[in-house]
């Protein structure tokens, strides 16, 4: 049975998906790029730039199985770029050059229409201006009976979230203190929401912990 999933979501341990002072140059923050230690080693990270070398374990397992059985990702406008506002044209296409690692349709939440983008590899960003669930159901209907991926960043998965519409969650938890930043879970009730820790495991620079709606 498909699932809405967040996966690969690095968090700190004082509970920060992106840092302080976000900007082009720090798209997550004053240290917010060290949330992605745990991955950029591995194989499955490496692979993405057509590397054969990197490291193996519980961190690459996870790296792995966050792109397995999807059908189309959810993220929202801030994580597709740093254009705010009205697009002044069609030039920002993403962070991640001509061929995206998505391979799938990806569904950009924004309140400003655009045309989709088809890119290299199979992603084409579809822009979608009348909420989240609006997004969802464009998603699972693209996806059919894959799994539907809410990328990020964090204001995207706290809508999802307090709307009950996540099957389940894998959060890295770097050994990192941002001190401040995008809070993932501040003011959001987990167990009133259905959410319990179904399971944890200690990687070689995150520990993995699953968050499953029951």
């Amino acid at each position: 049975m498909s699932k809405v999933k967040v996966a690969a979501f690095s968090l700190s341990l004082d509970g920060y998906g992106a840092g302080r002072e976000q900007s082009l140059q720090d798209p997550l923050g004053r240290d917010g790029e060290r949330l992605h230690d745990w991955f950029v080693p591995t194989r499955s990270f490496q692979k993405m730039s057509d590397k054969e070398e990197g490291t193996t374990g519980v961190d690459d397992d996870f790296g792995a199985q966050s792109f397995e059985n999807l059908g189309a990702w959810i993220m929202g406008r801030n994580m597709f770029g740093p254009v705010r506002g009205d697009w002044p044209d069609n030039e920002w296409k993403g962070w991640w050059g001509d061929n995206p690692p998505y391979h799938v349709p990806v569904f950009v939440l924004t309140h400003h229409p655009r045309a989709p983008v088809t890119m290299a590899g199979g992603t084409t960003f579809h822009f979608v201006t009348d909420g989240v669930e609006a997004a969802l159901e464009r998603a699972r209907d693209a996806a059919g009976d894959r799994d539907v991926r809410i990328g990020g960043g964090v204001s995207t998965i706290r809508q999802y979230l307090k709307a009950r519409l996540i099957d389940e969650l894998h959060l890295a938890v770097a050994p990192v203190l941002l001190g401040g930043g995008e809070s993932l879970f501040a003011g959001i009730d987990l167990p009133e929401l259905g959410y319990r820790v179904t399971r944890h495991v200690a990687g070689a620079g995150a520990t993995h912990m699953i968050v499953s709606r029951g």
